[in-house]
């Protein structure tokens, strides 16, 4: 089966500044390529119904767009077919020195490999589809693609790319959601619209913005633990 995967992250200046947020926070929305028509055709409804022009993003929540941000959410949890995952990587535990020549942003690819690596099951086709950024090495990418493929090796790893968010519906929606994660877990969320929306999925999910349980299928959120041993979730 085909699989397309949207990526985005929030809080990644903690790489460089350990001070500056508690957590890095990277975020997926997962999907049958079959869907993905089915999925834009929906979310441009959306945008009609509630009169909403501007790029999907969770820095643009605001109580003028609140209703609409809630419409989001609810296709979101009452489709089969969209999953989440994301990964929260605690910033005072990143040793770049020991594990990463360091060099931050080769920090971020192997999060990035963290995220996506453990929900890649064998005899399927991938195509994943990151947020794009501004690299000093431009290789990056291209090198998460081999990496992924190797460590997959009964899965075809088709694509790995980088997009600008504006071109892609997908990637917006994993803003959306990754920013409410970060929101959640680095607690600065001062904006009552924001803390309305992290309300509303928490409603959702029956309990509150967590780390889930490695089978949770349709909301999942893994805490990396950076010191070894055992780990429960």
């Amino acid at each position: 089966m085909k699989f397309e995967v949207y990526c985005d992250e929030s809080s990644p200046e903690v790489l460089a500044d350990r001070q500056a947020n508690k957590y890095l926070i990277l975020g997926s929305i997962w999907m049958p390529s079959g869907f993905r028509n089915k999925f834009k055709e929906k979310i441009k409804s959306i945008k009609e119904e509630f009169g909403y022009r501007n790029e999907i993003k969770w820095n643009k929540v605001s109580p003028s767009s609140i209703d609409f941000y809630k419409e989001l959410i609810g296709y979101f949890f009452t489709s089969d077919d969209i999953r989440f995952r994301g990964i929260i990587v605690e910033a005072e535990k990143i040793d770049l020195i020991k594990f990463h020549n360091d060099d931050s942003e080769l920090s971020f690819y192997k999060f990035y490999y963290q995220l996506l690596h453990h929900w890649i099951f064998s005899f399927n086709d991938y195509s994943i589809f990151l947020d794009h950024k501004v690299n000093k090495d431009l290789t990056r990418v291209n090198k998460l693609k081999d990496v992924l493929s190797k460590a997959n090796l009964f899965s075809n790893i088709e694509n790995v790319q980088a997009l600008p968010s504006h071109e892609s519906l997908g990637i917006q929606f994993a803003d959306l959601f990754t920013g409410a994660l970060n929101g959640k877990m680095n607690k600065k969320i001062t904006s009552a619209s924001k803390l309305e929306l992290i309300q509303e999925i928490e409603d959702y999910l029956g309990h509150p913005i967590q780390p889930t349980y490695k089978s949770e299928n349709h909301f999942n959120v893994f805490k990396i633990n950076l010191e070894g041993g055992w780990y429960g979730l």
